[in-house]
C-alpha cells in the first residue's frame, strides 16, 4: 500500500521556510522561443506573508521572494514520452518586518533555498520530479532544513486547447533527525509531509487564469504540536492571474502575475498563526523565460 501511495507522490520542502517553485515537467518551447537545451527563468513577487505549508513565516511589513531556476535538458524524444531535464535554482525571502530588518538581527535576508531537481517523463502525460533541496537563513532566524521529496504530476498533454488542469501529489522527508533542528515545525522529530492538489484553470494567449486547490497533510510528525502530532495541516484555495508583457521575444518572454489564497488552518499552522483559523494571502510580481 505505501508503495501504491510513495509511487504518487511528490515533493519541495522547509523548516520554518519557503514555498520554492520547482519545475517537475520539460517544458515546451513554442516556435518563436528558445529552442536550445538550456532555459533559463526568474521572478520577483511581494506579499502581504509568508506561510510554508500553512505555517506562519511573517505577515509584517513588506516581503519579497526573488528566485532563479536554470533547466538542462538531458533528452527529450519527439513524442514526450521520456523526456529529462535537470532543474537547479534558489528561492529566496527577504522581511522587512519582524523576521528581517526589525527583527533581533536587523537584517533583510530571512530565507535562502537551493534545490537540484531531476525530472522525467514516465509516460505520456504523466511527469516524475525528484528533488533535494536546503533551505538555509541568511539572518539565522532558523536552523537549516534538508530535505529529499518526490513529485507525481500529470502535464495535461492530452487536455483541450488552452485548459489545464495540474493535478499533482507530492511527498517530503525530512532529513535531519537531530531533536528540534530541522524541522519545519521545531518538533522533536523528522517529519513526512503529503500534499495533493490542482489548479484547474485556463492558460492561453493573452492571459492565463488558474484557481490552485491543495491540501497539507502530515504522514509523520510533520505537524507537531506539544508533542502531538496533528494529520491536518491545511485546505488552500487561490486564484492567479497572469498577462505577458509585450509581444517580442528576443529578450525573452515576461508577464506581469499576481494573485491571492485563502487558507484554513488544521490545530498546528493555527498556533503558528497566533490562533487564528484563516488567514487570506495576496502576492504580485514579474516573471521572465527564455
Amino acid at each position: 500500500m505505501w508503495m501504491v501511495v510513495l509511487a504518487l507522490l511528490a515533493c519541495v520542502a522547509s523548516t520554518a521556510s519557503a514555498q520554492t517553485q520547482v519545475q517537475t515537467q520539460v517544458p515546451a518551447v513554442p516556435a518563436d522561443e528558445n529552442r536550445g537545451n538550456i532555459n533559463l527563468s526568474a521572478s520577483f513577487d511581494f506579499a502581504n506573508a509568508y506561510m510554508f505549508r500553512g505555517l506562519r513565516q511573517d505577515d509584517t511589513r513588506f516581503i519579497m521572494w526573488p528566485s532563479t531556476d536554470a533547466g538542462i535538458r538531458l533528452h527529450s524524444d519527439r513524442n514526450g514520452a521520456s523526456d529529462a531535464a535537470l532543474h537547479i535554482g534558489s528561492w529566496n525571502s527577504l522581511h522587512t518586518g519582524v523576521t528581517g530588518t526589525q527583527g533581533p538581527t536587523g537584517r533583510l535576508w530571512y530565507e535562502s533555498d537551493f534545490y537540484a531537481t531531476l525530472a522525467l517523463t514516465l509516460l505520456p502525460g504523466l511527469d516524475l520530479g525528484t528533488t533535494f533541496t536546503a533551505y538555509t537563513s541568511p539572518n539565522s532566524s532558523f536552523s537549516t532544513v534538508k530535505e529529499l521529496s518526490f513529485k507525481v504530476a500529470a502535464n495535461d498533454s492530452d487536455a483541450p486547447a488552452g485548459i489545464v488542469l495540474h493535478p499533482y501529489a507530492l511527498v517530503a522527508f525530512e532529513l535531519d533527525t537531530a531533536p528540534g533542528l530541522g524541522q519545519a515545525d521545531g518538533g522533536a522529530n523528522a517529519g513526512t509531509y503529503l500534499e495533493i492538489g490542482g489548479a484547474p484553470g485556463w492558460a492561453d494567449a493573452p492571459l492565463s487564469v488558474t484557481f490552485p486547490i491543495k491540501i497539507g497533510l502530515s504522514l509523520n510528525h510533520y505537524y507537531e504540536l506539544a508533542g502531538v502530532d496533528h494529520r491536518f495541516g491545511f485546505l488552500s484555495l487561490g486564484a492567479l492571474a497572469s498577462v505577458p508583457l509585450g509581444r517580442s521575444n528576443n529578450y525573452g518572454t515576461w508577464n506581469v502575475h499576481g494573485g491571492f489564497e485563502f487558507l484554513s488552518l488544521g490545530d498546528t499552522p493555527e498556533a503558528f498563526n497566533a490562533g487564528n483559523q484563516q488567514k487570506l494571502v495576496g502576492s504580485v510580481g514579474v516573471g521572465f523565460s527564455y
